[in-house]
């Protein structure tokens, strides 16, 4: 990834429907490109086998979460599956006013949220391949009670309706290349004019005259 300045950072969100490899996703991207951070989001469920707390989520009370809430710390939070989840606001602003570029996995109520007060938020849709995959996916979780999973599938039809209001679709059919194709999209974000820092400091030496 080039290593340019931008004026101003920018936000790639991911989402998809459960199951469907967006953590997995994030982590590839973040060890592929390590300028890259990553808003860890906060939430009220129980870790998952393997999960860490400050690594894959901020793992919250509901009581401590509720304050959270009341203190405006959340830049969006919303209620998933029955379970709070939120973006944290400091760590989000901070990086984008450094000139740095966030990735966040977050559900369809999150991106649209976000979207609406941050509009240069960039949004990707991760298809699963197909809908049997999917549910297979699901039902491999060993953590997930049968009603669980049937649940989290009901709700990824809703997902999968909003996925034509996303700038970008990729299809998780092969890992490999649909980390390869987000990792395009950040880098032809980067190039857009508007992000760049054009002042001659910014700019190369051919481009101030400097030969």
């Amino acid at each position: 990834m080039s290593s340019r300045k931008l004026s101003q950072g920018f936000a790639v969100i991911i989402s998809a429907p459960s199951g469907a490899g967006k953590s997995t996703v994030c982590r590839k991207l973040l060890q592929k490109n390590k300028p890259l951070r990553y808003s860890i989001s906060c939430t009220t469920r129980a870790p998952r086998p393997g999960e860490k707390d400050g690594r894959d989520y901020h793992f919250l009370s509901s009581e401590e979460f509720k304050r959270r809430i009341h203190r405006d710390e959340f830049l969006e939070w919303a209620l998933v599956h029955e379970n709070y989840y939120g973006t944290p606001k400091r760590f989000f602003d901070d990086e984008l006013a450094a000139g740095n570029v966030v990735i966040l996995a977050i559900d369809v109520q999150g991106a649209h949220s976000i979207r609406r007060k941050r509009p240069q938020t960039v949004t990707v849709f991760l298809l699963p391949p197909s809908w049997r995959s999917l549910r297979e996916r699901l039902q491999g979780r060993r953590a997930d009670a049968k009603d669980v999973v049937e649940r989290r599938l009901a709700n990824a039809k809703g997902e999968l309706n909003q996925a034509r209001y996303y700038d970008y679709l990729v299809v998780n059919d092969n890992l490999a290349e649909a980390v390869a194709q987000i990792d395009a999209v950040i880098i032809a974000e980067r190039l857009r004019v508007g992000r760049q820092d054009l002042s001659l400091d910014g700019l190369p030496d051919l481009a101030a005259g400097r030969r």
